[in-house]
C-alpha cells in the first residue's frame, strides 16, 4: 500500500481557520488506530485557495478537502484512509461544463488551469520548517553548481539574459541593478530583501516566506556571490509572525548543515545573514527608507541618485529586491534564461503572484504568466464576483496604482499595460469591486491609508494628500461641487509631479484613475448629491413604498432608533428622516423591497 500524504495549510489564512489543530487531531486520531506509519501528516505552505480555509490535499489521490473542521477529522480518517471512498461533501471540485459532471482532481481545477508556479512552486508541497525537504527537492543544489560551476559574472548575465524584472512594484531589470552594484569597488557589499510588503490586501511576500523560506536564503546567497557581498539583511515587518519564525527555524536551520556563515567549497564564499523587523511603516517599501530603518534612523526616502546599488546600507554598495523577485532566481539560474524568456510577454518574462481579494469568490494566492488577461484572472481563476454581484472594477497596485473597468478586462496583464492605462503593477495587490462599491468611497480609502503612512518629509505628500482626504470627505459628505472637482485634479497633478520619493509621486492614482473612469459618479455626489452605490451615508434617504408596505412590521422592529413607525396589519410605516441614522438595516430586513434607498 502507498503511504499516504496529507499535506495541510498551515500559512496565515488557514492557521487563523485553525489548521493547527487540525494537525493536532489527525495525529491524534491516527495515533489511537496505530496509522501512522501508513498515513504522514505534513504542515505546508499556501495552497493559493484562501477563501476555502482549511485545505488539506491528499496524495497520492491529489484531491482538495476544504472548510475542514476537526469535527470531520475522523470522519476522513475512517472513509478516505481506511475503506478508500472519498468523503464528497469536502471535497473542492468544479463543473464540467459539457458532461456536468464533478471534477475532483486538483490538477483539473479552474483555480489552478491558468496558472504556472514558480515562485509558489514549493508552496503548499513542502513543510517550510524542515530543510531535508527542501533539499529533497534539489534545495541549494543550484548554490552548489554557481560556486563550483560557475563565476560572478556568469551569474549576472544569465540575469541580465532572462529580463527578469523586480517584483516588488517598479519593475526595474533585476540584472542591470546587480552589474551596478558588481562593478562598484567596495571592500563591503549587502543584499537586502524586501519583506516589508506594505498595500492593503497584499500578502504574497508573505506567503512565500511562510511556505518556502529556503528559496530565499539560497536565492539572496547567490545574489551576494555574483556582486561580491557576504552579509545580507531580510527586512519583514513584524506583523508577520509566521514568517518571521519560518525564517527563523530556516537560517538556524542552514546555520546548523553549514550553509550559511560557512566558506564552501573551494569559493571561500561565505555568507551571513540577519533579520531586521519593521514597524510596519509603509513608507520603508521605499529603498532608501528601508535602508535607513536598518541603519536605526527614522525610515525617510533620500533623493538619488546616488542609488542604493552604489551607496545603500552603511554607505556601502548594496542590492534590494523584494521576495518575489528573489523566489525566481533559483528556477532561472536552474533552467536557464531562455526558458524563463518563454514565458510572459515581450518587455514583461515570467509569472506575477498576485493576492486576489475584495468582492470575489476564489479569494486567494494566484501565480499567472505575464499576458494573462484581467477577465481570465477575475471570472476563470476567481470565479467571477461574489454572490452573483455584477464586476465594477479591479484596484490593481495597492494604494499606488488606479482602478480599472470592464473595457480593460481583456487587457494582457504586464508592468507597461497596466500603466498606460492609468494603474500599475506594484507588488501585486489585486482588489475586485462590484456594484455595491462607491468608487469615490474606494479613493478616499486609499487616500486614508495614504496620509496615515506618509513619511512626512516633503510637503507635497504630507500636506497635498491630506487636502486631497478632506477634498473626497466634502464629495461624500455632499459639501462638494464641480469646482472641487477641477482643484482636486490639478492637486493630484501637482503632487505626482513634485513628490521626492515613489510612493508619494503615485498616490494621487487611485483618484485620477476613478474620476477617469467613474466621473459620473463623482459627478452624482457633487451635483445630485446622491451616491449611487448607497454607501455614502450623509447622500442617503431612506423611504417607505407605501404601496408595497405589506405593513408587517419587521423594518420597525429592527430599526435601532424607532425612526420607523405605523400599525401592523393596518397602517402603512413610514421613516422620519430626522430620528433616521441611515443605517440601512430596515432596507437589508425587508423582504418586500418595500424600503427605498436613493
Amino acid at each position: 500500500m502507498e503511504r499516504i500524504q496529507v499535506l495541510i495549510c498551515a500559512g496565515t489564512g488557514c492557521t487563523s481557520s485553525d489548521s493547527k489543530l487540525l494537525i493536532d487531531e489527525f495525529n491524534k486520531v491516527l495515533s489511537n488506530k496505530n496509522l501512522n506509519t501508513e498515513v504522514r501528516i505534513i504542515q505546508t505552505g499556501c495552497f493559493g485557495m484562501c477563501e476555502r480555509g482549511p485545505i488539506i490535499a491528499v496524495y497520492p489521490d491529489k484531491i482538495f478537502y476544504n472548510r475542514v473542521s476537526i469535527n470531520d477529522v475522523n470522519e476522513i480518517i475512517e472513509e478516505h484512509f481506511i475503506k478508500g471512498s472519498y468523503v464528497e461533501r469536502l471535497q473542492l471540485h468544479d463543473i464540467d461544463e459539457i458532461t456536468k459532471e464533478k471534477i475532483f482532481n486538483l490538477d483539473k481545477l479552474k483555480f489552478y488551469s491558468k496558472q504556472k508556479r514558480i515562485a509558489l512552486a514549493n508552496c503548499g508541497l513542502i513543510n517550510p520548517e524542515d530543510i531535508e525537504e527542501y533539499i529533497a527537492n534539489d534545495g541549494y543544489l543550484t548554490l552548489a553548481k554557481v560556486l563550483t560551476q560557475k563565476k560572478p559574472q556568469e551569474i549576472i548575465d544569465i540575469i541580465k539574459e532572462s529580463k527578469l524584472r523586480g517584483r516588488g512594484g517598479g519593475g526595474f531589470l533585476t540584472g542591470v541593478k546587480w552589474q551596478f552594484a558588481a562593478d562598484q569597488i567596495s571592500d563591503e557589499k549587502y543584499i537586502i530583501c524586501n519583506a516589508d510588503e506594505g498595500d492593503p490586501g497584499a500578502f504574497m511576500d508573505r506567503s512565500i516566506l511562510e511556505g518556502d523560506p529556503h528559496s530565499i536564503i539560497e536565492a539572496m546567497m547567490i545574489a551576494g556571490y555574483a556582486i561580491g557581498a557576504n552579509h545580507g539583511y531580510i527586512y519583514i515587518r513584524a506583523e508577520y509572525p509566521i514568517a518571521v519564525k519560518r525564517l527563523e527555524i530556516a537560517i538556524n536551520q542552514a546555520e546548523k548543515l553549514g550553509i550559511l556563515n560557512t566558506e564552501l567549497f573551494e569559493s571561500k564564499f561565505k555568507f551571513k545573514l540577519e533579520i531586521r523587523l519593521g514597524a510596519g511603516a509603509f513608507v520603508c517599501g521605499e529603498e532608501t527608507a528601508l535602508i535607513a530603518s536598518i541603519e536605526g534612523k527614522r525610515g525617510m526616502p533620500i533623493s538619488k541618485p546616488p542609488f542604493p546599488a552604489v551607496k545603500g546600507v552603511w554607505g556601502k554598495p548594496t542590492i534590494i529586491n523584494n521576495v518575489e523577485t528573489f523566489a525566481n532566481i533559483v528556477p532561472i539560474i536552474k533552467n536557464g534564461a531562455e526558458w524563463f524568456n518563454t514565458i510572459g510577454t515581450e518587455k514583461s518574462k515570467g509569472t506575477k503572484v498576485f493576492a486576489l481579494g475584495g468582492k470575489i469568490k476564489n479569494t486567494g494566492l494566484v501565480e499567472i504568466p505575464m499576458g494573462t488577461t484581467l477577465k481570465e484572472v477575475i471570472y476563470e481563476i476567481g470565479g467571477g464576483c461574489s454572490n452573483n454581484k455584477k464586476f465594477k472594477a479591479v484596484q490593481t497596485g495597492g494604494p499606488s496604482g488606479g482602478c480599472l473597468t470592464n473595457e480593460h478586462l481583456d487587457i494582457e496583464i504586464d508592468y507597461d499595460n497596466l500603466i498606460s492605462q492609468g494603474s500599475m503593477m506594484g507588488s501585486g495587490g489585486m482588489i475586485v469591486l462590484d456594484e455595491d462599491n462607491c468608487m469615490v468611497d474606494v479613493a478616499r480609502f486609499y487616500m486614508d491609508f495614504i496620509v496615515d503612512e506618509s513619511c512626512g518629509k516633503c510637503t507635497p505628500c504630507r500636506i497635498g494628500t491630506k487636502r486631497l482626504l478632506e477634498m473626497l470627505n466634502k464629495i461624500c459628505n455632499g459639501e462638494g461641487n464641480i469646482k472641487l472637482l477641477d482643484e482636486m485634479e490639478e492637486l493630484c497633478n501637482f503632487i505626482k509631479s513634485s513628490s521626492l520619493c515613489g510612493l508619494g509621486q503615485t498616490a494621487p492614482n487611485p483618484i485620477l484613475s476613478t474620476l477617469k473612469h467613474f466621473r459620473n459618479e463623482y459627478l452624482a455626489h457633487v451635483v445630485d448629491k446622491r451616491c449611487p452605490a448607497g454607501v455614502c451615508k450623509n447622500l442617503l434617504l431612506y423611504k417607505i413604498d407605501i404601496d408595497k408596505c405589506k405593513k408587517c412590521s419587521i423594518c420597525s422592529k429592527n430599526c435601532p432608533v424607532d425612526a420607523i413607525s405605523g400599525i401592523i396589519g393596518k397602517v402603512p410605516y413610514k421613516i422620519d428622516e430626522n430620528k433616521c441614522i441611515k443605517c440601512g438595516m430596515c432596507f437589508n430586513v425587508c423582504k418586500f423591497n418595500a424600503v427605498v434607498r436613493g
